[in-house]
């Protein structure tokens, strides 16, 4: 490999709020958001934390762009889609992303501050489900309601046990030798006849329970 003469260095790349933002998402998915600071993401960017105000004002307006840019991840309904497969594609999209960044839950619930970003997506859940004939009051529900099981289903998952095919097989042998068979027949059989046989698929489990809340929300909405 060509040596680099003495006395250059090879180009920074210049600084922007997009590449400090970016920058905050690596560092999060690998420590966790709560090991963010500025001072390391300017130590990773290889700059002073002082030069990281020339793009965000400070640590809330940080976390309001990683917001944005983790919202803009999760497919919107687009004007016209069918409510219900624009609402399971969103919620997939969603699991996924918080799937890719187990963190970005309590960032995104936790932002007060309105931004065009956000609120041009909450705009194109709430029309999709207003044009399907949803009250506003039960536009709330559904909202909430699935935003709800998304979100509660990340969190179970990130803390249930996860990993290969064969990772988990060998956590499920472990429960079962755990559990006499005489006082808990029930969880012995759920386990070597369901997780042992088929394995544990966490979308597939997902897409299930949506399925059931899209079903009973399509229910509510025509009993009003």
């Amino acid at each position: 490999m060509a040596r680099q003469p003495k006395g250059t260095q090879r180009p920074r790349l210049p600084l922007s709020r997009g590449r400090v933002l970016r920058t905050a998402i690596d560092l999060a998915d690998h420590g966790g958001i709560e090991s963010l600071s500025m001072r390391k993401l300017g130590r990773e960017l290889g700059v002073e934390a002082m030069s990281l105000y020339n793009h965000v004002a400070n640590k809330d307006d940080l976390l309001d762009g990683l917001a944005d840019i983790l919202t803009g991840e999760i497919e919107v309904p687009a004007n016209g889609d069918d409510w219900k497969g624009a609402m399971r594609r969103r919620a997939i999209s969603a699991r996924e992303m918080l799937t890719r960044h187990p963190w970005a839950g309590g960032v995104i619930e936790s932002r007060t501050n309105v931004s065009p970003t956000r609120s041009r997506y909450a705009e194109a859940v709430v029309r999709s489900l207003r044009q399907a004939g949803f009250s506003a009051e039960m536009a709330i529900h559904a909202f909430f309601t699935l935003d709800s099981y998304i979100y509660g289903f990340a969190v179970q998952e990130q803390n249930l046990p996860s990993g290969t095919p064969e990772e988990l097989a060998d956590v499920a042998e472990a429960m079962l030798g755990a559990v006499p068979a005489a006082e808990y027949p029930y969880l012995r059989q759920l386990i070597a006849e369901h997780v042992l046989k088929f394995g544990f698929d966490y979308a597939k489990e997902f897409k299930f329970g949506l399925d059931l809340m899209l079903d009973a929300l399509e229910r509510a909405r025509d009993a009003r």
